[in-house]
């Protein structure tokens, strides 16, 4: 029996993940392989993608890696046109580059704050930019962006840079979507919540817990009316629903995957 996403071309940003484990980008790489799409896997650190293409062949799926830093328009042309080569179309972009920078208006420098642009917004528009001609060549395609339940309300970090432009996803979103849909293309958001990743460890305990992971998790689960933690694998799931032809349908819209702590009114 084929898969959801049989012989369909996958770019996913950020497959590479800063620890063992379910990261976003290293399980939708591995969720869409299971369903028989051929990975496109790119990083600006190629030594996190390995445990990705393990895991990917793992479940007998195709990759190809490509280094590239996707807040570099001319990178980003070069990664696109790389993939082309290779596979002769792109069926699916994910937009997983993202992260997360502490302070407000007055603590966060401008550096940062140029920084945080870059690298969660600027990377989406430069990858919708040059991936856009092909799938509208190709009158077909979805492109499936991760945002963040930062981007929809406050989360218990002040963190503007990461709010304002994961907000910003989802709008750009939404825009794209409309001027595409009449092309054959969708265009949607995933908004994880508090999840369980590697990121949790290896960088957000040592931000906001003094480097007490057990702390962090306690304090991110007690949010969480689910009550427990989702991962990668969840952030995975939704974006395989948007990629595949069950969601023809759908378009300019988001799934919010939190085990419900944005509808809390505590």
């Amino acid at each position: 029996m084929s898969g959801r996403l049989q012989d369909r071309i996958a770019i996913v940003t950020g497959a590479g993940c800063v620890g063992p484990g379910w990261g976003n980008g290293r399980a939708t790489a591995v969720r869409f392989a299971e369903e028989g799409a051929k990975i496109f896997a790119v990083d600006r650190d190629l030594d996190s993608v390995a445990e990705t293409v393990e895991r990917v062949k793992a479940a007998g799926g195709d990759i190809v890696t490509h280094q590239c830093d996707v807040t570099d328009s001319a990178a980003v042309a070069a990664m696109v046109k790389a993939c082309v080569e290779r596979f002769g179309r792109i069926d699916v972009l994910v937009n997983n580059v993202g992260g997360s920078a502490h302070g407000g208006p007055v603590e966060m420098s401008e550096e940062v704050w140029d920084a945080q642009v870059d690298v969660n917004l600027k990377s989406v528009f430069l990858t919708c930019k040059h991936v856009l001609p092909v799938m509208e060549n190709q009158k077909a395609g979805s492109i499936v962006n991760v945002a963040s339940t930062s981007g929809i309300r406050f989360t218990g970090a002040f963190q503007v840079g990461y709010a304002a432009t994961k907000a910003g996803v989802i709008q750009l979103s939404r825009v794209v979507a409309v001027q595409y849909a009449a092309k054959g293309i969708r265009v949607n958001t995933v908004i994880p919540g508090q999840l369980h990743t590697p990121m949790v460890e290896a960088r957000l305990a040592k931000q906001r817990a003094g480097g007490d992971i057990e702390a962090l998790l306690a304090q991110r689960l007690e949010r969480i009316p689910a009550g427990f933690m989702g991962d990668g694998r969840d952030t995975a799931n939704a974006a395989l629903f948007l990629a595949s032809d069950e969601a023809r349908f759908v378009t300019g819209t988001e799934i919010v995957v939190d085990g419900g702590m944005t509808v809390r009114c505590d």
